[in-house]
């Protein structure tokens, strides 16, 4: 049946329908633990690193911020919204446990590390390890004649 659309119409348009259906199955799909929850922002300078997570319908005690050497892992779970029981018309929010883990551009201080949460916005501070700072080396002229 539809070979014989062939170069009609009708067949491009249920193509075109067919491929719109598909995008938008595999749109809504992320899956679980997904690489990219929560989104991240970084910055740095020479004193530390500023990292801010988007973290909406998170309990920051549920969270888990780890740091070893210039690695920063930020873990937890964001629950389901509804009961099991409910029928969605439409989900497109992500939930479930959660995992990122981020290389900083330099050695952590990780006992001065400080974390706020506010309006579903985690940010944390992590100041650059002291032995990691660069340091000025001074350096003595000697006697011309040495």
């Amino acid at each position: 049946m539809l070979w014989r659309n062939v170069g009609r119409r009708p067949m491009w348009r249920e193509f075109d329908r067919l491929q719109r259906e598909m995008n938008r199955i595999f749109d809504s799909y992320t899956p679980s633990g997904s690489a990219t929850f929560p989104p991240l922002n970084v910055w740095a300078d020479e004193e530390r690193v500023l990292l801010t997570a988007e973290l909406p319908g998170v309990d920051p005690d549920d969270l888990d911020i780890s740091i070893v050497g210039e690695t920063l892992t930020l873990s937890g779970e964001r629950p389901l919204e509804q009961g099991n029981d409910v029928k969605y018309h439409r989900r497109e929010r992500w939930h479930g446990n959660f995992s990122r883990t981020m290389e900083m551009p330099f050695r952590i201080d990780s006992e001065n590390v400080e974390a706020s949460f506010r309006n579903g916005i985690l940010e944390i501070v992590l100041p650059r390890a002291a032995e990691d700072k660069p340091r000025r080396i001074s350096v003595s002229a000697q006697g011309a004649g040495a």
